[in-house]
């Protein structure tokens, strides 16, 4: 049995977060675990905004014990933190023992927060997290803040992002192009260094299926990669592996009464 274990937020209708992670675990065919370090509640009330609720430090360390203690995990998801103070007990946690893989999907904005507080919570997460991180998945908007680009409208500026972000630590890491990627279609772009400091670009492209964003597309693509990464899949495999997936996944998407669809794992 391989294991893959998660770091995140839950979201309440099962769309994204905590919840999509587990279930492309599940699909993928490794023992999912998670932790939850904040409940994410849609307001249905007032166009379905982001309620936002952390979860203590306390019990974070004490569900990261637990988890850690059940089992021999060394490949661990990091999503939704939240709040400085989630950051700093989850810096904590994975600098206490060692890891094969540290993926860290960079929820830079959090809404459902005050913009100062939006903004404490992404500069702890750069420099507290992304240090322990070997493989990044920043989306379209994230890739450029922690790049420090305007703008993301070519392969060559996905591939550029990557290489900025690889100096902040990471061994690989996949800059998603998105709905906002000029053009036809859905591109992802790896740039990881090898073993001799070499840096390799690959590009990965599919059709974009409609122009609407998806609820978990990314916490979906970035679970996927985990999942394969623990079962000892290269990275570039588990990029190709994840695309997939997350295509159908989108293709099949869920509807609802909420104002979006979701990504549906099963497909």
């Amino acid at each position: 049995m391989k294991f893959a274990y998660v770091i995140a937020g839950s979201e309440a209708t099962g769309g994204a977060g905590l919840q999509a992670d587990l279930k492309t675990f599940q699909q993928l065919g490794v023992y999912g675990i998670g932790t939850i370090t904040c409940i994410v509640s849609f307001d249905p009330n007032a166009n379905w905004a982001h309620r936002f609720y952390p979860i203590e430090p306390r019990v974070l360390e004490e569900q990261f014990e637990a988890a850690n203690a059940a089992q021999d995990l060394d490949t661990v998801k990091i999503g939704m933190l939240g709040t400085p103070e989630t950051i700093d007990t989850v810096a904590r946690a994975l600098r206490s023992k060692p890891w094969r893989h540290v993926l860290v999907d960079p929820v830079l904005i959090c809404k459902g927060q005050e913009a100062g507080a939006a903004l404490n919570t992404d500069n702890a997460l750069k420099t507290q997290i992304l240090p322990l991180a070997s493989v990044v998945t920043p989306n379209n908007f994230e890739a450029r803040a922690l790049a420090g680009l305007d703008s993301l409208t070519t392969i060559e500026d996905l591939a550029e992002a990557g290489r900025r972000i690889l100096d902040l630590g990471p061994r690989g890491v996949v800059v998603k192009g998105g709905i906002d990627f000029p053009g036809p279609d859905a591109v992802d772009v790896l740039v990881q260094r090898d073993p001799t400091g070499a840096i390799t670009t690959e590009v990965f492209a599919v059709k974009k299926i409609g122009e609407e964003r998806v609820s978990g597309a990314g916490c979906t693509f970035a679970s996927a990669v985990t999942a394969e990464l623990a079962k000892g899949t290269p990275l570039s495999d588990a990029v190709r592996t994840a695309k997939a997936f997350i295509t159908r996944g989108i293709t099949a998407r869920v509807a609802g009464h909420t104002p979006f669809d979701t990504v549906w794992q099963g497909a």
